[in-house]
């Protein structure tokens, strides 16, 4: 794989472009999108090549097609029948049984890869983009292709991004994005539009505070983004949706009755099962390995971490700061890909006087 054609440069086929140019792997990568988007791409080095019209993108080895779910599908029907055989074209929608069927339905001679990155942010379009975007995060891929020895160097060519490939079922794909993604954004929005109330110039936003921001955090997302998905896959949705109202009634009889001891189950069950999703990847799939480095609050102290590490090889996946307190220290997490580095990093990093705890 040498030419990759980029359809949509916006905040995940920009982001594509970018960890692409900074990957080990050398491409010649050509973008379709807006003029002023190709142009501004083009100025910065992120793409080799503006493609004028879609069609140019077929005499590419590996064809990503990087719009919103109704635009993708009418690119795909478009190149799908006279694509070659030795071509590989993806998607990285989050809808993955509808493309599948069209571009079956197609009589596609190339080698169709459904994916779909877990990771994104609430702004979109290419000048949000981030080479970063996709380090650590879950790449999940149809698993019709997952013992296909042709999709290989596309598999190296995610993992050269920083992501980590799950595969799945493109129906189960669907069902579980409807309850993990789609109906969280359902409820995001319920939320805030729920609480936007003025009584007497008292405005209950006011009163929110960071625990209703960290939740409802997916409700400035765009809805241009989001139209198609909650079209096309709507009836899962709406199963999600009837599950939920479902288990909602019954936590609101639990309260009218004032059945606490039943409550407190169910207040045990969620901290059970909200501790059991990995912290340390950004897709809830796929956990990194880490390691908690206890350390003062003194300049440069991040540096002596990262380069007692760099000098014997080792690379920190993630780094997040946990607890800090000002003048005494805090906490870092390190995540790593394996134990093996773990292990190593806990010497190096107590043999230069760290405390560290796995």
């Amino acid at each position: 794989m040498q030419k990759i054609a980029i359809i949509g440069l916006g905040l995940i086929g920009g982001s594509i472009a970018k960890a692409l140019k900074q990957s080990d792997l050398k491409f010649e990568i050509s973008g379709f999108d807006k003029k002023r988007v190709a142009d501004q791409a083009i100025n910065e080095k992120v793409i080799d090549k503006k493609l004028n019209v879609i069609e140019e993108a077929l005499e590419h080895d590996v064809i990503f097609v990087c719009l919103p779910v109704t635009k993708s599908i009418e690119v795909i029907e478009q190149l799908a029948p006279v694509l070659h055989n030795n071509t590989i074209l993806t998607d990285v929608c989050s809808i993955k049984g509808k493309i599948k069927d069209v571009v079956e339905k197609s009589g596609c001679k190339a080698l169709y890869i459904g994916g779909h990155p877990m990771t994104g942010k609430e702004k979109g379009g290419y000048e949000n983009s981030d080479p970063l975007l996709f380090e650590n995060s879950t790449y999940i891929i149809n698993d019709d292709v997952k013992d296909n020895p042709k999709a290989v160097p596309f598999f190296n060519l995610i993992k050269s991004m920083g992501a980590k490939i799950y595969f799945v079922d493109a129906d189960l794909h669907d069902r579980i994005v409807a309850n993990v993604s789609h109906l969280p954004q359902m409820l995001s929005v319920a939320l805030v539009n729920n609480i936007s109330l003025n009584v007497d110039g008292i405005k209950y936003t006011d009163f929110a505070a960071g625990g209703f921001r960290d939740m409802t955090r997916i409700a400035s997302s765009d809805f241009n983004v989001w139209e198609s998905i909650i079209d096309i896959n709507k009836n899962k949705i709406i199963d999600s949706i009837d599950n939920f109202q479902s288990y909602l009634s019954n936590i609101k009889k639990k309260i009218i009755y004032s059945e606490f001891l039943s409550l407190a189950e169910e207040f045990e069950n969620a901290r059970f099962n909200r501790d059991e999703i990995p912290k340390d990847t950004k897709g809830f799939l796929t956990p990194l390995h880490d390691l908690f480095v206890f350390v003062s609050d003194v300049p440069g102290i991040i540096s002596k971490i990262s380069t007692a590490l760099f000098e014997k090889r080792i690379n920190i996946k993630d780094i997040e700061l946990l607890k800090i307190r000002e003048g005494t220290g805090g906490t870092f997490r390190l995540s790593f890909d394996n134990e093996n580095d773990v292990k190593e990093a806990k010497v190096i990093l107590e043999g230069i006087g760290f405390e560290t705890k796995e």
